[in-house]
């Protein structure tokens, strides 16, 4: 992975862990221990979709940067409706708290596209290639 791209996912992965580690420990306090399972699996779910979609994003811009506009608004979306089936799949889950875990979801989520929105901003990437100016052969 370029290291533009690891610092891309470094950028979005921590803050977001760091998120789902605070999500865990209020949760922890609020609703116990199924609390705090119920938020580590709402972080993991997150960081584990939005890294892959990252990682797809990135692959299809330089493979084929005319459609990276159109696969990042695609992608985005396939995410959110994943992480919807995700929210419908296990409503009625007995094996961690469900408020704990779409709570998490949700914050970890934002936490995610927003720094995910800063990294790119901060990047330089140059999205012009610039010509050779050096001694022709």
């Amino acid at each position: 992975m370029p290291s533009n791209d690891a610092r891309t996912l470094l950028h979005t992965a921590v803050p977001t862990a760091a998120v789902g580690a605070l999500a865990t420990v209020i949760s922890g306090v609020v609703a116990g221990g199924k609390g705090a399972l119920g938020a580590v699996v709402g972080t993991a779910v997150v960081i584990l979709f939005m890294g892959i979609g990252l990682v797809v994003l990135q692959r299809t811009a330089k493979k084929l940067p005319q459609l990276f506009q159109a696969m990042g608004l695609m992608l985005y979306v396939a995410q959110l409706l994943v992480l919807f089936i995700f929210l419908a799949l296990l409503k009625d889950t007995s094996a961690f708290d469900f408020k704990a875990f779409a709570f998490t979801l949700l914050a970890t989520t934002i936490v995610w596209v927003a720094a995910q929105a800063r990294a790119y901003m901060k990047a330089k990437i140059m999205y012009v290639d610039p010509e050779n100016t050096g001694p022709k052969s």
